[in-house]
């Protein structure tokens, strides 16, 4: 084999760099600091998950037939012999028991699909208790909450593609959940299905949104997230040589890239051992679906678990209002998640409006040393717990050999008083932990007896605050334009607070009492209406 002189290398790295200036990036971005806390991992470990998805994904779609038409089964599986089914469902049955390596890549993207959904969940924990979302990086983590969301619908599309029993009865909650929203409903289902439940269009949608338009978001969000974060600079927990400003960590090269390959070795050869070790979702044994029948213990996969205890629990509230039935299934299946993912967006901003924390952070907290956020997450973390657990109370029934009533009771005293007992005893331990501990000293030793050299440091973006003579922190002094619109928006403030208060006083009840009533204009316009 011909060796390339290192001259002929030398010209052509000088060819392009003369064009694309390769050599001033390639040197700023080896040169690149991350932190060395393991915990900065969890999100390389989802987005190693997300390229072993995409890979066995790619190999799937060569044997995957997404067609609804029925045939019937004449393959290799002699108990489905002769019985009549999907081609979807066929084609799974032939790529698990039929093709070479069929049933290992298929498993292998399902283990990837749970493992990379709880390694988003863990980072999104991560960045939540340490306050990696506060300013700047609050776009970073509307970001990560819309990958949540988009990765949980990919899963669960992904999840009832095959058209076995057990993904025909998701698909089926999943079509009442939308016809259960009012007025709405009917067009949203629609929409879903492609028509009436079980419709000949489902799996094509499924499909198209699974393979492509899904996985084009994610990446698309994905390369954004990675973008700002490069941007912005890493986040670090203090400690000794570290400040607001100087961050201590690996370089990109040599050091962080064996890390990360290293973790990405792992993580593939963990998932190549669940796949072929661990059995998931066998659908030869749930038969294909059938709009009359339904398994028994049926559960979907952990990512929606909590959805469906939500909808086991929940009471059966059906209203009638303004000619519109609002079903039992809307409060536990639409309320619930709309009211979970606006909370996780207007986090970072509530957080801010309530501890009035206006300047930028690079020095992460210790869950400890805010005992307010982590008791709250605690106890919300322990309320989706107690829920999923419920999703799956018939089968905790069974296991402890009595009925499902007084297990559906106890997972409902659970739901309301876990939480708070849990925000309790975590916000008292938090406290105590933070009395009892103190951060170490956030600046390098000085003096003739320092370590011989610290760890490579980076200066991050400079913060609103400056440092005094006696080295404590302090306020930045606001410039005359930030101090004018300051003024401006508070005359603004006060001006809007004035209008809404003189339009509360105008506002009466029916019966004359002040507060909370109906407009008085929009009642006298009503009022002559109806004499005319």
């Amino acid at each position: 084999m011909p060796v390339v002189p290192a001259r002929t290398i030398r010209e052509l790295n000088a060819a392009i760099d003369s064009r694309v200036g390769t050599q001033k990036f390639l040197k700023n971005a080896l040169d690149h600091i991350f932190p060395d806390n393991w915990s900065f991992m969890l999100g390389e470990l989802a987005m190693y998950c997300f390229l072993i998805l995409v890979l066995s994904g790619i190999y799937l779609t060569f044997f995957f037939d997404p067609s609804d038409s029925e045939v019937v089964y004449r393959g290799s599986y002699l108990p489905l012999h002769g019985q009549t089914m999907s081609l979807a469902y066929q084609s799974t049955l032939h790529l698990s028991l039929d093709v070479r390596a069929g049933l290992l890549f298929r498993q292998l993207h399902h283990w990837s699909a749970d493992v990379f959904l709880a390694a988003i969940v863990a980072h999104l924990c991560r960045i939540f208790f340490t306050g990696a979302f506060r300013r700047p990086r609050e776009i970073n983590w509307l970001i990560g909450v819309t990958l949540l969301i988009l990765s949980i619908f990919n899963g669960f599309s992904g999840y009832s593609l095959p058209g076995d029993l057990l993904s025909g009865a998701g698909l089926r909650i999943a079509y009442s959940i939308a016809e259960s929203v009012p007025v709405v409903g009917n067009w949203i289902a629609t929409l879903f299905v492609g028509g009436q439940f079980p419709s000949d269009q489902l799996t094509h949608r499924l499909y198209i949104a699974h393979v492509f338009l899904v996985p084009l978001l994610i990446f698309g969000l994905l390369g954004l997230h990675l973008a700002l974060i490069w941007r912005q600079k890493h986040t670090q927990f203090a400690g000794v040589g570290r400040s607001e400003r100087r961050l201590v960590g690996s370089q990109l090269w040599p050091t962080y890239t064996a890390r990360s390959l290293g973790l990405f070795a792992g993580t593939a050869g963990v998932l190549v051992l669940l796949a072929g070790l661990a059995q998931i979702n066998p659908i030869w044994l749930y038969g294909p679906y059938k709009p009359e029948s339904m398994s028994s213990n049926s559960q979907p996969d952990w990512y929606v678990g909590w959805m469906e205890g939500a909808l086991r629990l929940f009471p059966g509230w059906r209203l009638h209002l303004f000619g519109y039935t609002v079903s039992e299934v809307f409060w536990p299946a639409v309320v619930l998640p709309l009211a979970t993912f606006a909370a996780l967006y207007a986090y970072p901003f509530v957080e801010r409006r309530l501890t009035n924390d206006l300047v930028s952070h690079n020095l992460l907290d210790r869950p400890r040393d805010r005992p307010g956020r982590t008791a709250f997450g605690a106890g919300a973390l322990s309320f989706y717990m107690v829920l999923l657990i419920a999703g799956a109370q018939d089968t905790l029934a069974h296991i402890l050999g009595t009925t499902q009533p007084p297990v559906m009771l106890t997972l409902r005293g659970m739901t309301l008083a876990v939480p708070p007992l849990v925000a309790l005893v975590t916000w008292k331990v938090c406290r105590d932990l933070s009395a009892a501990g103190r951060l170490p000293d956030t600046e390098p030793p000085q003096g003739p007896n320092d370590a011989a050299s610290p760890p490579p440091a980076r200066y991050l973006p400079a913060r609103a605050r400056y440092e005094t003579a006696d080295g404590a922190e302090a306020p930045a002094p606001a410039s005359p334009l930030r101090r004018g619109g300051a003024a401006l928006l508070g005359l603004s403030g006060a001006f809007a607070a004035g209008w809404f208060t003189r339009r509360s006083r105008t506002a009466r009840r029916p019966n004359g009492a002040p507060g909370g009533g109906r407009d008085v204009g929009r009642d006298r316009a009503a009022s002559q209406k109806r004499g005319r």
